[in-house]
């Protein structure tokens, strides 16, 4: 075992370490008294069911977690690496064609192995937590179609990074950055008008005291309005969202129906002006920058550790190869990324109360925001009182009754 494989474990048992301690400590901080915040909002039996349906996911969750550990490290201690390699490799196609391959087989497996996982998480936890509104033709329509995605938009996309790190000497690096922030930025083009309508259908907003509410807020705040869209999210779930995609000529601005239908005029103005707000504020852009930089710097790391040869010995590979090495790679990577989620969930938590401040602010009506906050938390049976700790780890949106606090401060 050489450094890299004892990086790899000692980043894999940390990582699980931390998931068990901070889910044990956010099942320790739930508290069986509603909090004050939430009179009448919740009543006896739905604050007991949104606690049972935290512990239910969080140990769903640690079945699952356990489960695709023993899978991964079986499979790396067995030799299944180079098995699989070996397999490929004597189909006789170019190295190309065959790293597609190889990691094609690598995520079909990691597809069929996690869907039992998958078909009980819909239709058991959440049929019976009342969520589940997914039929059987859906799920599989869903899997279809994403598997098929993968095949037109992902095969063409992974052949052109093995290509560049086959082919293209030092820059290559660069070149496969290049060519994925284009990918990137077109995709936030094409995805709102081509791609998501594969999956839900978006219905603008017809006429009616809603839509004259929200045209005179856009007015408003000059934010120019180019798609105002019904999503019908109740096909598979009664869970609410709302969500604000693309950018140019095919911004969209989508409502899902089960979010009009609990909601008020007001509040739904409030739940835009949020999403609004992180368009004001820019955080849209921002991500998108941060994330590209943080591509680059992978890329980059990549092209250094692509041909260190321990690394291919820490997995038992025989021959070194570019496909084998993106995938080891991202286990040696780990680590950064495991830091650099965790502050860009803090990011992320930031620009949430920053886009409560302004919808607060431009709507003149805190308390709708407040209201809106506490329905989409019954609504979806949010966990209340999360420890810190888990927040920390997890969350891109500030805790329900933090995000009211911070309102009412402003």
């Amino acid at each position: 075992m050489n450094i890299y494989a004892i990086i790899i474990l000692a980043t894999i048992a940390i990582d699980f370490i931390l998931d068990l301690t901070s889910n044990y400590l956010n099942l320790k901080s739930l508290s069986k008294e509603l909090p004050d915040e939430f009179e009448g909002v919740y009543d006896e039996d739905t604050y007991a069911k949104s606690q049972e349906y935290t512990k239910v996911r969080t140990k769903f969750g640690f079945l699952t977690g356990g489960f695709d550990l023993t899978i991964v490290l079986g499979f790396w201690f067995s030799g299944g690496f180079n098995w699989l390699d070996e397999i490929v490799r004597a189909w006789g196609f170019s190295e190309l064609v065959t790293g597609l391959f190889y990691i094609g087989i690598l995520i079909i497996a990691k597809t069929i192995i996690n869907l039992p996982f998958s078909i009980y998480s819909t239709f058991v936890i959440e049929e019976r937590f009342g969520f589940n509104k997914t039929t059987a033709k859906t799920f599989v329509l869903d899997l279809v179609k994403g598997l098929g995605l993968s095949l037109l938009i992902g095969t063409p996309l992974l052949a052109g990074i093995l290509w560049f790190f086959m082919y293209a000497g030092d820059l290559a690096w660069l070149y496969a950055w290049g060519a994925l922030t284009a990918f990137t930025l077109i995709m936030q083009y094409v995805a709102p008008t081509w791609i998501m309508p594969l999956f839900n259908k978006f219905t603008p907003l017809e006429e009616g005291k809603l839509r004259t509410a929200i045209e005179d807020y856009t007015e408003k705040v000059d934010f120019p309005l180019q798609g105002l869209f019904v999503i019908d999210g109740s096909k598979r779930s009664s869970k609410s969202n709302a969500f604000f995609t693309g950018f140019g000529k095919n911004k969209r601005v989508a409502l899902y129906d089960t979010l009009i239908e609990n909601h008020t005029n007001d509040e739904l103005v409030a739940v835009l002006a949020h999403e609004i707000g992180h368009y004001k504020k820019k955080h849209i852009i921002k991500g998108m920058v941060t994330s590209i930089l943080q591509t680059g710097v992978m890329f980059f790391l990549l092209s250094i550790f692509l041909n260190a040869e321990g690394l291919f010995e820490a997995f038992y590979m025989e021959q070194m190869s570019v496909y084998a090495g993106l995938i080891f790679f991202g286990m040696l990577y780990a680590p950064i990324d495991m830091i650099l989620s965790v502050f860009m969930q803090i990011l992320s938590r930031k620009h949430e109360f920053e886009a409560d401040a302004f919808a607060a602010e431009t709507t003149g009506k805190p308390e709708d925001m407040v209201s809106t906050l506490k329905k989409l938390s019954k609504d979806n049976l949010s966990n209340l009182t999360p420890h810190w700790f888990y927040v920390w780890l997890n969350y891109s949106h500030p805790p329900v009754l933090e995000r009211i606090r911070e309102i009412r401060v402003k």
